[in-house]
């Protein structure tokens, strides 16, 4: 988990697809940090991407950077602990501008059952799972 972590913040942006009924959805998101063990991503509540997770967190997300590219499968539970919150805004300071742990829009997720793919033209697949 922390490679993908260390791989996700390095690349400094990746996408992060849901369902919208039949309808792939894909987005850039920025966040990635692990709190108590689990790795987290943030977003607002009044996003059309906070609604898609609650109706299916099962989400994808695809990055790349130096030639390597990583896709990580996995279901996406809410965590609503003020603590969670509060962990993930300490560790993105710019994010505060925008939100806060008390602003009834933050909203933090952890991956769960999670399959990360490490791939590049050059080597064979590596598969973590966490």
């Amino acid at each position: 988990m922390e490679r993908v972590e260390k791989f996700l913040k390095e690349a400094g942006i990746y996408y992060l697809a849901t369902v919208d009924g039949d309808q792939p959805r894909v987005r850039p998101f920025g966040t990635a940090h692990i709190f108590e063990g689990k790795l987290y991503i943030q977003t607002g509540k009044s996003k059309d991407v906070s609604r898609q997770i609650h109706a299916n967190p099962k989400v994808e997300l695809c990055a790349f950077k130096d030639g390597e590219w990583l896709r990580v499968a996995a279901e996406l539970v809410e965590d609503d602990r003020r603590e969670a919150r509060v962990s993930m805004l300490d560790a993105y300071p710019s994010l505060q501008a925008m939100y806060s742990a008390d602003d009834g829009n933050t909203e933090v997720f952890y991956l769960k059952n999670a399959t990360a793919t490490f791939s590049s033209f050059t080597k064979a697949p590596e598969v973590v799972k966490f």
